[in-house]
């Protein structure tokens, strides 16, 4: 039923309770997931930072590493868990994965630690709520 189910995570608490449903179906319906993290760069805006100023690729891959890493700390499961990390727009980069690697079932939090982001743009799930090809399961 469920082949493939994404779980984007920034390893906020309800990200996590996303995760362990999600392992919990995939347990269910022997589906695969892919755990996305969406490294958040102010290009995906359109802001350019200031001249002399910059964020090598590395310190943002190392972030979005840890991130993943966090996530799964104490998981111990043999489902298969494929772990992605992309720089972009939360929302953007959801969907474009959703429609590129075929998801079957999106998991994700209602809420993450964007909240400013959150306020000014309207929230990442409602987006990907809204816009997504497939189902989507919003976790409190």
């Amino acid at each position: 039923m469920f082949k493939t189910i994404l779980v984007p995570t920034d390893a906020s608490d309800s990200a996590q309770r996303a995760l362990m449903l999600a392992l919990e179906l995939a347990k269910k319906f022997a589906s695969q997931i892919v755990l996305l993290h969406v490294v958040y760069t102010p290009e995906a805006m359109g802001y350019t930072l200031s001249e002399g100023i910059s964020v090598p690729q590395e310190e943002i891959s190392i972030y979005g590493r840890e991130v993943l890493t966090v996530a799964l700390n104490g998981i111990d499961t043999d489902i298969a868990i494929e772990k992605k990390q992309i720089p972009g727009h939360p929302a953007a980069t959801i969907l474009e994965v959703i429609k590129n690697e075929q998801i079957d079932l999106v998991i994700m939090g209602n809420r993450g630690y964007g909240t400013l982001t959150g306020s000014l743009l309207g929230s990442v799930s409602q987006r990907v709520l809204s816009k997504a090809e497939c189902p989507v399961m919003i976790v409190k």
